[in-house]
């Protein structure tokens, strides 16, 4: 139609119209022009689609057809391709902020609903892993609980039941003075031991306060101990203790844990160790 600036009279009674979006400009120009006057517009009928046939050219409704339906589908996959880069990059870079937001939001609700009670009802929770369980009930609990008089909480006994895990582990936690994780191979391996140490390390940060006791049963090589960032962090400014160095003088070793039981909750408290240096659990000591 733009070719032909001159037209004045267009008569196009007796064709056959097809009513889609391929003729919407047509439609469109029809109503808008004010050049060129289309004779009869008005009684032009649809033939195609069968489901249109019959209706007037003028009553179809074009507004549909002023979506580009190549634009919304390449909007619409750009969009999914972001939102699957950013899930990736997300689960591969700061899973471990989002997991640690999440145990923050925890803790703040825990001390939101407990705040007013000050006094905890257990000396430690005893995070560990089902295979040391053996040690556990055998070992540090007759010492700790029989000889030593401390109140401990452990999971078979005293984890509420129908209750969630994860919120029977968080009022654990931060219901005890202390943590004491008895860390072997079989406890880095176990996802809820993992996600008991998180958030007992979240409470360590959180509160700034000497919370958080760890007794390795193994000597565990420092190579294995490389993909635990969180873990090789926690040995440098924690206390810990080693059962399999602790051999020849048990006593020492129960000595000292009583000692890291009963001191205050400082974060500038000494590291308890039963071997000469400072070495990580399993890492020689000219490394």
């Amino acid at each position: 139609m733009q070719s032909l600036p001159a037209l004045v009279y267009l008569d196009m009674q007796g064709n056959s119209f097809t009513c889609d979006c391929g003729n919407a400009w047509f439609l469109q120009w029809v109503i808008t022009n004010k050049q060129t006057q289309v004779s009869d517009a008005y009684n032009f009928e649809c033939n195609f689609p069968p489901n249109l046939k019959g209706r007037k050219l003028l009553e179809l409704d074009v507004r549909s057809c002023t979506v580009d339906v190549g634009f919304v589908c390449y909007i619409s996959t750009a969009c999914a391709v972001m939102v699957v880069m950013a899930v990736s990059f997300t689960h591969h870079f700061l899973q471990w902020h989002l997991v640690y937001a999440y145990y923050l939001l925890l803790a703040f609700l825990y001390n939101t609903k407990h705040k007013d009670k000050q006094a905890h009802p257990y000396d430690a929770f005893v995070s560990y892993n089902a295979n040391d369980e053996h040690w556990v009930l055998g070992e540090l609990l007759p010492k700790l609980e029989d000889e030593q008089g401390w109140r401990l909480c452990l999971h078979h006994r005293d984890f509420q039941p129908g209750k969630p895990i994860m919120e029977n582990i968080t009022d654990a936690i931060y219901g005890s003075r202390k943590t004491i994780c008895v860390i072997s191979h079989d406890y880095l391996a176990s996802e809820w031991c993992s996600r008991e140490i998180q958030v007992a390390s979240f409470r360590l940060f959180d509160e700034q306060k000497d919370v958080l006791i760890l007794v390795f049963l193994e000597d565990i090589p420092m190579q294995q101990l490389s993909p635990y960032h969180r873990m090789r962090r926690l040995l440098k400014r924690q206390t810990y203790l080693s059962w399999s160095r602790a051999v020849a003088h048990p006593d020492l070793f129960w000595e000292k844990l009583r000692q890291a039981l009963e001191t205050r909750e400082d974060p500038a408290g000494e590291h308890l160790l039963l071997s000469v240096g400072d070495g990580i659990p399993g890492e020689r000591l000219d490394q």
